[in-house]
């Protein structure tokens, strides 16, 4: 059996927790780190993305994309969708994201560069489109962010509302 790290099961449960708020539904935006070696910890991000489809309910929401590039964009999205009312296509959605995310993990090649502040703008905008009551982004990184030379990320993010949860954050040789 795979393990997983203490702190990846308490977000899954403070995640899990929070269902009672069905009011309005749930969005969730899992980012996933790409860039260098982190590539090789997507196997634990595939485990909490499936443990998401078996968890979130008709009407909720859930994208997965890559934090990677010197500037996050649409391209970036792996999967996205907003689980149908009847079971038996949300079924379906189920299994396409899940496969989508199959394909990715697979064929992933690691990132130069980590715009984590760029793909977490890009989740915020995503997760107040749906206009779900609870609204999580889960950041699968070692949070080191890491932008091409001349490029500043000089902004607040415009979290009110939603909570954010860093999963599997390494310990660099910088800290």
């Amino acid at each position: 059996m795979r393990r997983i790290s203490y702190a990846l099961l308490m977000g899954l449960a403070l995640l899990a927790g929070c269902g009672e708020q069905r009011a309005g539904g749930r969005a969730v935006y899992l980012l996933m780190d790409t860039s260098g070696t982190y590539t090789r910890q997507l196997e634990k991000a595939r485990a909490i993305i499936n443990y998401l489809l078996i968890t979130l309910d008709s009407g909720d929401s859930l994208a997965v994309a890559r934090i990677d590039s010197g500037s996050f964009s649409e391209k970036d999205i792996i999967a996205k969708a907003t689980f149908d009312e009847r079971p038996s296509t949300a079924s379906n959605q189920k299994r396409l994201f899940r496969s989508r995310i199959d394909d990715f993990i697979s064929a992933v090649k690691p990132s130069s560069h980590t715009d984590i502040s760029g793909a977490a703008l890009q989740a915020v905008e995503y997760l107040n489109e749906t206009g779900a009551a609870q609204k999580t982004i889960l950041i699968f990184s070692d949070l080191e962010e890491d932008l091409a030379q001349g490029q500043v990320r000089d902004f607040q993010l415009p979290l009110a509302g939603i909570e954010v949860i860093a999963l599997n954050v390494t310990k660099l040789r910088s800290d």
